[in-house]
Order: C-alpha cells, then structure tokens, then sequence
C-alpha cells in the first residue's frame, strides 16, 4: 500500500481525481439549471414534470429577447471593429522596426492584465470629458473594442510569425502591389487566427458586465446587465433556466467545430509534413 501510495500511478490517479472535482463544482450548478429549464416550476428543485414550456415561455417575453438582440448585435459590432483594428495593428507591428515592435506589444498587455474596474473608470472619465454625461450605443461599443482589440492582436500575432515572409516577398517582386499583397497572400494565411482572435472578442463581449454597466444609456441593456438587474430585485424569470442551456448549448457547439478545425489543421499540416520529407 505504502508502495502504491509513493508510486507514479498514484499521482496520476490523484491528480485526475482532482480535475474531475474542479470540473464537477464548476458544472454541476450548470447541469442542475439545465435539467431544471424542462419543468415548469417557479424554483429550482420543484419537478413538475418534463415540458418545454420555459421555452416557449423565453422567446415570448420581450425584455429577454432584447437583452438577447442587444447583447449580439454589441457583440457582433465589438468581433468587426476589434478584429479589423487588431488584425491591421498585428501586420503593420510584424513589418515595423524593432524598437517600435517591442513597444506595441508591451502596450497590448497592459488591457490583458489590467483590472477591467480601472479601464471602465477611465474610459467613463474621458467620455464625460469629452462629449459630457451622454452615453450611448456608440461609447458601450468603443469601451468593449478597448477590452477586446488587445486579445485579436495576441491571436493574429503568432499565425504571423509563423508565415513564411518570402512568400510576401515573392509576390512583390512579381509585381502585385502591397494591397493586393495584404488581401490575396497575408490576410489568407493568417485567417485563422483572425477567426480566432473575432471569436476571442465576440465572447468577451457577450460576458462583460462592468465595462457594459459603467458605459451604457440605462435603456439598454445586454443580458449580464439585465440578469444583474433581476437578481438585485430577487425576481428572477423561470424563463432564464432556459436561455442558459440554449447559451451552454450554443458554446458546446462552437468549441466543438473549433476542435474539428484545429483537428484537421494538424492533421493537414502533419501531411505536408510527412509529403515534404519524401520529396525531399
């Protein structure tokens, strides 16, 4: 016993048994509300039988379905913005001088690792300077590109490092100018992590509370502020019992189709790999 207790498998054992514990606290509240969106009852624990009810329920109450419309017509508006500034920063850093190079990418880790507090208060104090006590759609908007624009840059910059610069090169010298360069050489080969890096923004944005909260006009709100709200006033809608199992449902999908891709990227490039090896 002493042995196995000292013994490598032991580890193991101890160490998968605890991921399986974090995973269970982490999940187990989620699964209860899942299992719990297929009643009707008011409370979590009363089983009034399976019924899709909260469903129906969801999509007819109107305050959720514009939490819901405001929350991805931010995100989607934040994933464009963030991407296009992002990924232009990350290209125009790569093919920039050294000093200039290390600056840039000094400065996008200040967003990443600054309290998101500091930057909501910030930015409320320069709006206030600037255009007064007058948010809108269009100051939420620019605080949530200052959230999420650092991120793209993080997930466009090493797909750059990766490219091979003498294709860029190559086009150049057979005559394509830079901007067809940029659109039919560079943007290709870096899509992906600019898909990742629009994937990256979009759902920050779709979890942000205090930037949203700091930023936004008092008529709009995105779930996280009106899920704040109804919880403040302990009424909270059996209907969201629903939305969070459609929201788990829909980022079950999208990690799966990433990890499709990510698996058939690797096994593409393991291909050219082993091809390159035996025509060499």
């Amino acid at each position: 016993m002493v042995n196995f207790l000292k013994s490598g498998k032991f580890k193991i054992f101890l160490g998968r048994f605890y991921i399986f514990l974090i995973l269970a606290i982490m999940y187990t509240p989620v699964f209860v509300l899942i299992a719990f969106s297929f009643t009707n009852s008011s409370n979590v624990g009363v089983w009034n039988g399976f019924t899709f009810e909260l469903y129906g329920k969801l999509f007819r109450n109107r305050t959720i379905m514009n939490a819901v419309g405001n929350t991805l017509l931010l995100g989607v508006s934040t994933g464009i913005v963030a991407t296009i500034l992002g990924t232009l920063g990350a290209i125009g850093t790569y093919y920039s001088k050294s000093r200039v190079r290390k600056f840039v990418e000094g400065m996008t880790q200040i967003p990443v690792i600054n309290a998101e507090i500091v930057m909501a208060l910030s930015l409320v104090i320069l709006i206030i300077v600037l255009i007064g006590n007058a948010f809108n759609f269009l100051t939420l908007l620019l605080g949530h590109v200052v959230l999420t624009v650092a991120f793209v840059y993080l997930a466009v910059r090493p797909r750059l490092v990766k490219m091979d610069p003498s294709i860029y090169e190559a086009a150049l010298d057979l005559g394509a100018t830079p901007t067809y360069a940029l659109f039919h050489i560079i943007i290709p080969e870096i899509f992906p992590g600019i898909v990742s890096g629009f994937m990256l923004a979009f759902t920050l944005s779709l979890d942000d509370y205090i930037v949203t909260a700091f930023l936004r006009n008092n008529s709009f709100d995105t779930l996280s502020t009106y899920v704040e709200g109804v919880i403040a006033k302990a009424n909270i809608p059996p209907e969201l019992r629903a939305l969070t199992t459609l929201i788990f449902i829909f980022a079950l999908l999208i990690l799966s189709l990433n990890n499709l891709r990510a698996s058939r990227e690797a096994k593409a490039a393991q291909f050219r790999h082993k091809g390159g090896r035996i025509h060499d």
